[in-house]
């Protein structure tokens, strides 16, 4: 494979990049030398080069910190904060940008666009407008001229991860497929009516609800006629960052309260949630409700991991280590080789510390963290979407303790936990649930004499098979011959020895005592033999 250092400009920018801060393990793969073990730099310096090689990797930054379950807590809390610190882009290029992404002339479609963006990151850039009808909007425009900039980067991303998974690291941690997946994640940032259908589906399930006030909480409007590829005209909302407002303190316990169980009714229930609920991203609005804001980032949970997720809720809150390190098992990539024994030891030394403290003192995002941690050394591959339910909880405690410091994750959880079960166990629609148990019993019921009469004939008329497959089976099959032909030779040696004892004692020709010689002579051949082949197995012990 050539080394990316004979390809583009932009590559040797990158190589420039990484020369000046000194991360020789990069270094090493964009010259096309490969090493087994990666070495990262500081947290420091990682966020100063992704900082130093702009929006894309910035971008790239600010995913990477949503894998927990791939860097440890330092890089995860340098990166979490990592912004682009990127100018706007002049009001002239967004405005010949926005006149491509709508059909009609822009001023037929709003009557004031203000030029200065009320924010700016590293995709895109937000105006606030006003409508012909009078309602004020907010406007998310695609930096103009970053698309073709996604690309080329996204094509050295994946050249980089074809290099690094040729190393151990890379082939532990499958870092090809890791890479797609932050690929696909920049590209999606890229479509707006991607995040559009996001904050669609994220009102509709958070517009009723059985834990909280669907009222308090707001979610904007989405402007489809006027939403694009490369614009997002959401309904403005009126407000300032959570952590900026000033409520009552029981107004502050009854908004963290609104927030856990919103988070626990898109993780537990609906299995789709908003994945970066950092303090810019929550609101307090002027009317006192609750917003969310920001929807480019998502996480999704199929009901199994959901089941599993409440299960190890109740397992942390118990301080059960066998359960946990069992459930963390269940939730790993299938065909992971790994030690129980040490998963529950290590699990079983995590939780220790928790021991005889109320649920008022622990931090359960940070221990989503150690368990991460945990698997981590254990070489247990978890899939993306743990590392973005951690990263959530601990962003929404974060938050949520900064904002009241006396709520807490485990109290809050624990008068749904009842309800979350038996959710699980009866579903949305007990009687559903009931009518498929009952229907499910009765096909076992007419199917098990069917199949118990079939198993049956076979085992009478011979014709059953087993097929059974044991891991190293092979080698444990050759190592019982080597001990059964050696304890076989140890038995011919002996009774050599032995009829050549009784021949010699009873020898009264010559040609008796030659026989005995010769058998003597044989067995110590053997002998000698036999005690050489133990000695260099290296199995004397």
């Amino acid at each position: 494979m050539l080394s990316l250092t004979q390809n583009t400009s932009r590559q040797r920018e990158i190589l420039e990049v990484v020369f000046r801060n000194g991360w020789d393990y990069m270094r090493g793969l964009l010259t096309g030398n490969k090493s087994d073990e990666p070495r990262l730099p500081s947290p420091e310096v990682l966020r100063k080069i992704l900082i130093e090689l702009g929006p894309v990797y910035v971008k790239l930054g600010q995913l990477l910190s949503t894998r927990p379950d791939l860097l440890p807590g330092r890089y995860i809390d340098a990166l979490s904060d990592l912004q682009s610190n990127v100018p706007p882009v002049s009001w002239m290029a967004v405005e010949s940008f926005l006149r491509g992404q709508v059909v009609q002339p822009l001023e037929d479609i709003f009557s004031e666009i203000e030029p200065d963006a009320v924010a700016a990151g590293s995709i895109a850039q937000t105006h606030r407008a006003t409508l012909k009808n009078g309602q004020k909007v907010a406007l998310k425009i695609q930096r103009p001229g970053i698309a073709p900039v996604v690309e080329s980067d996204i094509a050295i991303i994946k050249s980089l991860a074809e290099l690094a998974a040729l190393t151990d690291f890379g082939k532990d941690y499958d870092i090809v497929a890791i890479a797609d997946e932050f690929t696909t994640a920049l590209r999606a940032e890229l479509d707006f009516t991607t995040e559009a259908s996001y904050t669609e589906q994220l009102r509709r399930d958070l517009s009723q609800s059985r834990w909280f006030d669907p009222k308090k909480l707001v979610i904007p409007e989405v402007y489809w006629e006027l939403t694009a590829p490369g614009l997002l005209v959401l309904e403005w909302l009126e407000g300032v960052p959570l952590l900026l407002s000033s409520p009552s303190q029981s107004e502050r316990q009854a908004i963290a309260t609104i927030l856990f169980r919103a988070f626990f009714q898109q993780i537990y229930i609906n299995g789709f949630f908003h994945a970066d609920p950092h303090p810019g991203n929550i609101f307090y609005l002027k009317d006192g409700r609750i917003a969310l804001l920001d929807f480019g980032l998502v996480g999704r949970l199929d009901p199994r991991t959901q089941g599993l997720l409440t299960e190890m809720l109740l397992a942390v809150v118990e301080l059960d280590a066998g359960r946990c390190a069992q459930l963390t098992l269940e939730l790993a990539e299938a065909g992971q080789p790994a030690s129980m024994e040490r998963l529950t030891s290590d699990c079983d030394r995590m939780l220790r510390k928790y021991y005889n403290r109320n649920l008022s003192q622990i931090n359960f995002s940070q221990v989503v963290y150690e368990f991460l941690q945990v698997a981590r050394n254990n070489k247990i591959r978890l899939p993306g979407n743990m590392g973005l339910y951690a990263k959530t909880l601990a962003n929404l405690e974060g938050v949520a303790r900064s904002f009241a410091p006396d709520v807490n994750l485990l109290d809050e959880a624990k008068p749904l936990m009842v309800d979350l079960f038996r959710r699980q166990l009866l579903g949305d629609n007990p009687a559903e649930t009931l009518l498929r148990t009952v229907l499910d019993i009765k096909n076992l019921s007419l199917r098990s004499p069917r199949q118990l009469d079939l198993l049956l004939d076979r085992i009478t008329s011979e014709t059953l098979r087993w097929n059974i497959q044991i891991p190293n089976l092979e080698s444990l099959r050759r190592g019982v011959e080597h001990s059964v032909n050696r304890l076989s030779f140890s038995i011919v040696l002996g009774s050599l020895i032995m009829g050549a004892a009784t021949i010699s004692t009873g020898a009264q020709t010559p040609q008796l005592s030659l026989l005995s010689n010769t058998l003597f002579a044989v067995a110590s051949l053997i002998g000698v033999w036999l005690l050489v082949s133990i000695l260099r197995s290296g199995q004397l012990k």
